[in-house]
C-alpha cells in the first residue's frame, strides 16, 4: 500500500496579517447617530423648562437634513472623492485624488487629527494634557529604603533610588529592543502590528513648540549618538548618560546596557550634581519653560537657541534622546488628615495620592522634567515611581502597557553589584544653557504660572475594593466596561441634579494607524436607568448598558460620529465663504462640551493609580483601572470650580457602586438572570 506524505519540503510561509484602513463612515448614518446623541440633552432641556423637546428635535433634524442634502454632501465627496490635505495652518488642494485614496495610512490621523486633538492647543501640558501614571512600590526594595533618609544620600539621591531608577529604565529599553525583534508580540498578529507601530511614537522624539501649532520632531537616525542617550534632570539640571554601548561598527546593533551599568553613569552624574551644589551653584531652571503657554514657550525657545550654538544643540540631544528619566531630591508627602482612610494594602490615602502628585508635578519638582518628551520615568528617593508623557505621539494605554513590563520584574541587587566606586565612570554630558536676564525672568514667570495649575489640580486616587470585574461579569451578569461608565453617570447626577455630554475613548486599533474614537456615554437610555422609578430600573440599567456596548462596538469598528463630523468641519472652506449652520448650532457645540471626560486602562495590578486633567474647569477627568476584584479611579477637577469637588465625586461613586450592587442583587435582577441562562 502506497503511503500518502502529510510533510511538505517546503511548508507555506504563513502570510502575515495587515490591518484594514479606517473607513470613512456613511453620512447618513453619522447623522442619524448624531441626533441620537442629542436626544437625552433635549430631554433635559425640556425637564428643566428650556424648550419642547419634539420641537427642539424636529429643529435639529431639518438642520441635519439640509445638511445631508447640501453643503454636507459635497463634504463627505472631499472625504472620499475630492482632494483635500489639512495642515495646521491651511488647506492644501490635490486634483484628482480622494482624500482617503490619497492618505498613506488613514484619511483622519494622516492629515488633522494630531494638529486638532493636540498640536493647535494653546494650554499648557502640565495637568492639561500630560498623563501621569504612578507605579506600585517593588517590593524587593528594602523597607529601610522605603523612607527616603539614607546614609548613602548624596545630593538628595538616594542608592535605592538609583538602583530602581536604573532597573526601570533598562526594562522598558529592553521591551523597546524586543518588540523591535519580535520576540515580544511580532507582526504576526494584528495586536502586534498595533503595538508595534504604537509604541515605536514613545521614544526618540519631542515636541517642538510652534506659533499656532507645535510639531513633533522626528526620530534622529539609528547611528545618531544622541539616540543612544537618556536625557536625565536633577535638581533642575538636565544631563545625558549613555544607555547603549556604542556599536564596533555601523552594521553592528547597538547593545543596551545593563542595570548596573546605567546605575554607574547615574551616580557619577549624582556626584556632579552634588559637586556643583556644594561649590554653591544653582540652575536655570529652563525645564519649566515647557511647562508654561504653547505659544509662550515658542517664543522663549526661540530666544534661548539664539543666545548660543550649544543651546540649540543641547535641545536637539533633548529631543533625540531615546527617554527620560528624573530622579526628584525630595519625597513630597501630605499632612495625614483627622481621619485617614487606607488602601487595602495599609496605605493611607495621603500616602497615594502625594505618591501621584510627585508624578503628576508639585511645586516643587515642577522645573526637574521636560515636559515634552513622550515617555518620563520618576524616582524620588522613598523608590517611589511612576511615569508621565506628552500625549500628542500615542495614546495613554501605550506607554501603560509598557510602564507594566517595567514593573513587574522587581529590583534584582545582585545586577548592581561593585558599580557604586567614587569614580567617574565617563559618558555623561552635562546640558548646560547660557542663559540672560530675559530667560531667568521667563523661568520665575513660567514657574509661578505652572504652580499655579498645580494648585488648582484636584487629584486624587479612589481604591474601591467592594467588588470588581469578577462580580459585575459573573454576578451582575452585565459588561463592566458599561457598568462603570453608568456608576459614573449615576455620580454626576446625584453631584449636579442635571446630565453633561460625557466622553469614553474607544481604541480603534484594529485599524492601520488607527487611535481613538469619541463614545457618547450620555444617551437616552443612560439617562433613563439614572432617572427610573425602583420597578423599572432593572431593566433600565440592562437597557442602557446593552446600548453603551453596542456604541462601543460601533466607535471600536470605524462607525463613532465624532472624528467623520471633525473631519467633515475641516473639509469647509471658508476663505471661499463656505458656512453651514449644522456647525453654526449652539447644540452641535454643546454636545461635545466633555465636562465627564474619561478613559479606562488595564486591570491596574502595578499600578496605584492614574490620572489627566478634566477639559473643562467644571469638570472631571477619571481614569479607571478595573481589576477582577477592586476599581480605582485617577479623578481630577479644578478647587477653584464651586460645582466640582474630587473628594465629593469619589464618595458619590461608592455610594453608587454599592447602590447598584444591591439593585443587581435584587429579586428582579436574580429572576432576570435565571430567564436569560435558560435562553
Amino acid at each position: 500500500m502506497r503511503t500518502i506524505s502529510t510533510t511538505h519540503a517546503n511548508p507555506p510561509t504563513r502570510q502575515r496579517p495587515t490591518l484594514p484602513r479606517l473607513p470613512v463612515p456613511d453620512l447618513r448614518q453619522t447623522l442619524t447617530r448624531y441626533l441620537a446623541s442629542l436626544e437625552p440633552l433635549l430631554l433635559e432641556d425640556e425637564r428643566l423648562g428650556k424648550a419642547s423637546y419634539h420641537s427642539s428635535y424636529a429643529a435639529s433634524s431639518k438642520r441635519a437634513q439640509a445638511f445631508e442634502s447640501g453643503i454636507g454632501k459635497l463634504l463627505q465627496e472631499r472625504l472620499l472623492g475630492l482632494p483635500s490635505f489639512f495642515s495646521c495652518v491651511k488647506f492644501h488642494t490635490q486634483l484628482n485624488k480622494a482624500l482617503d485614496r490619497a492618505s498613506p495610512n488613514n484619511w483622519l490621523d494622516d492629515n488633522f487629527w494630531i494638529n486638532k486633538a493636540y498640536l493647535e492647543w494653546r494650554a499648557p501640558l502640565i495637568v492639561n494634557s500630560n498623563w501621569w501614571l504612578a507605579f506600585h512600590d517593588d517590593d524587593l526594595v528594602p523597607q529601610s529604603a522605603l523612607t527616603g533618609e539614607s546614609s548613602d544620600s548624596r545630593a538628595g539621591i538616594t542608592l535605592w533610588q538609583v538602583r530602581r531608577a536604573a532597573w526601570l529604565v533598562h526594562r522598558v529599553l529592553d521591551f523597546k529592543e524586543q518588540l523591535v525583534t519580535g520576540e515580544l508580540h511580532p507582526d504576526t498578529t494584528r495586536t502586534g502590528i498595533w503595538l508595534r507601530q504604537s509604541t515605536s511614537k514613545m521614544f526618540n522624539i519631542g515636541r517642538i513648540p510652534a506659533p499656532f501649532c507645535d510639531i513633533i520632531c522626528s526620530p534622529p537616525s539609528s547611528d545618531s549618538p544622541d539616540a543612544r542617550k537618556l536625557l536625565l534632570s536633577i535638581h533642575n539640571w538636565f544631563y545625558t548618560i549613555p544607555v547603549y554601548h556604542q556599536p564596533d561598527s555601523p552594521t553592528d546593533k547597538p547593545q543596551l546596557m545593563t542595570p548596573g551599568e546605567i546605575a554607574s553613569h547615574l551616580r557619577a552624574v549624582v556626584l556632579d550634581v552634588e559637586q556643583r551644589l556644594a561649590n554653591g551653584e544653582c540652575a536655570t531652571p529652563v525645564g519649566v519653560l515647557t511647562a508654561d503657554n504653547r505659544d509662550r514657550w515658542a517664543a522663549n525657545q526661540r530666544h534661548l537657541l539664539s543666545l548660543d550654538p550649544k543651546n540649540r544643540k543641547n535641545y536637539q540631544t533633548m529631543l533625540s534622546s531615546v527617554m527620560a528619566l528624573s530622579l526628584d531630591h525630595m519625597t513630597h508627602t501630605i499632612p495625614p488628615a483627622p481621619r485617614t482612610s487606607h488602601s487595602p494594602q495599609g496605605i493611607s490615602q495621603q500616602t497615594v495620592d502625594a505618591h501621584l502628585h510627585t508624578i503628576r508635578a508639585h511645586s516643587l519638582n515642577v522645573a526637574n522634567r521636560f515636559y515634552d518628551k513622550p515617555f518620563t520615568l520618576i524616582v524620588d528617593p522613598s523608590t517611589r515611581a511612576g511615569a508621565t508623557g506628552e500625549h500628542s505621539p500615542c495614546d495613554a494605554l501605550v506607554p501603560s502597557i509598557v510602564a507594566e513590563y517595567g514593573v513587574v520584574q522587581g529590583v534584582d541587587e545582585a545586577a548592581f553589584d561593585d558599580i557604586f566606586e567614587e569614580t567617574d565612570s565617563g559618558g555623561w554630558e552635562r546640558l548646560d544653557w547660557a542663559v540672560d536676564d530675559k530667560v531667568r525672568k521667563e523661568c520665575i514667570a513660567a514657574q509661578t504660572r505652572a504652580i499655579k495649575i498645580i494648585q488648582d489640580s484636584d487629584d486624587s486616587v479612589l481604591w474601591f475594593e467592594g467588588y470588581g470585574t469578577d462580580w459585575i461579569k459573573g454576578i451582575a451578569k452585565l459588561a463592566p466596561d458599561a457598568y462603570i461608565q453608568m456608576v459614573l453617570q449615576l455620580a454626576w447626577y446625584k453631584t449636579r441634579g442635571e446630565f453633561t455630554a460625557t466622553y469614553e475613548t474607544v481604541l480603534t486599533r484594529m485599524f492601520k494607524h488607527g487611535r481613538t474614537e469619541t463614545l457618547r456615554t450620555l444617551t437616552r437610555d443612560s439617562r433613563s436607568w439614572v432617572l427610573a422609578m425602583p420597578a423599572i430600573r432593572y431593566a433600565a440599567l440592562q437597557r442602557a448598558i446593552l446600548t453603551h456596548s453596542r456604541l462601543t462596538k460601533e466607535a471600536a469598528t470605524g462607525k463613532g460620529i465624532d472624528r467623520h463630523l471633525l473631519g467633515l468641519r475641516l473639509m469647509l472652506r471658508p476663505q471661499e465663504g463656505e458656512e453651514s449652520p449644522f456647525f453654526e448650532d449652539g447644540l452641535f457645540e454643546r454636545s461635545q462640551q466633555w465636562k465627564l471626560s474619561t478613559s479606562g486602562l488595564s486591570a491596574g495590578h502595578l499600578f496605584r493609580g492614574t490620572g489627566f486633567g478634566a477639559a473643562y474647569d467644571d469638570g472631571y477627568g477619571i481614569n479607571y483601572l478595573a481589576a477582577p476584584n477592586m476599581i480605582k479611579f485617577g479623578i481630577e477637577s479644578k478647587f477653584s470650580s464651586p460645582l466640582t469637588s474630587t473628594e465629593r465625586f469619589k464618595q458619590t461613586i461608592v455610594d453608587s457602586l454599592y447602590e447598584m450592587r444591591v439593585l443587581c442583587s435584587s429579586p428582579v435582577a436574580i429572576a432576570s438572570h435565571t430567564v436569560s441562562s435558560h435562553l
